[in-house]
């Protein structure tokens, strides 16, 4: 086992390595010196696939946890939940396949303009992945904006619990203000594995 630390950022749907926020956390993480404990991938069309490659990634790693957007927290969450990890979770896809049917089809990424193609197979991947409970919520922080155009809050709010919330009355699905949030997230992280901000 490895005893260096791993976090791992995942971007949401449609989105890359160069999105906003996760350019905001690796700017963040650089501030702490942590930049080279930081993994932001590009995340694989098919669920399936992404979870394999990402299980891959971490094996060996005792000292995990994870970040997630979107989509990106929805995989967040099956990670965090196969490997015992702390996650935090922005504006999460809760139960996706309840609603993944619409987005069948091709799409383009927001950053490099690439085609993005969703199949009724990857959203039979979703529902087959997705967690039926959090085992341990504790190793949860949710961040939510009520204002979000894309996904309803109140999932979130369900599933992970309101202690486990942070919401905010306004704000989007982009998460306004992200990286104001980044020092508690990350403190967040590295105390629920025995760190601590440098």
């Amino acid at each position: 086992m490895s005893d260096a630390l791993l976090i791992v950022y995942l971007h949401g749907f449609l989105s890359s390595p160069q999105s906003k926020k996760a350019r905001q956390t690796l700017a963040y993480a650089t501030s702490l010196g942590l930049a080279d404990n930081l993994f932001i991938p590009q995340l694989d069309s098919s669920p399936l696939a992404t979870i394999n490659t990402l299980q891959k990634r971490v094996a060996g790693h005792d000292k995990l946890a994870f970040i997630g957007s979107s989509l990106g927290g929805f995989y967040a969450s099956c990670m965090a939940e196969h490997c015992r990890a702390p996650a935090v979770l922005i504006n999460p896809a809760v139960r996706p396949h309840d609603y993944w049917q619409q987005y069948v089809g091709e799409h383009r990424n927001y950053h490099s303009d690439t085609l993005h193609s969703v199949t009724p197979e990857h959203v039979r991947e979703l529902a087959e992945l997705a967690p039926t409970e959090i085992g341990q919520p504790e190793n949860y922080q949710v961040y939510l904006q009520k204002h979000d155009e894309v996904l309803d809050y109140r999932r979130a709010l369900s599933l992970y619990g309101e202690s486990h919330c942070i919401v905010h009355e306004d704000g989007d699905h982009s998460f306004e203000n992200f990286h104001l949030e980044l020092p508690q997230a990350i403190q967040f992280l590295l105390s629920r594995i025995g760190g601590s901000v440098r």
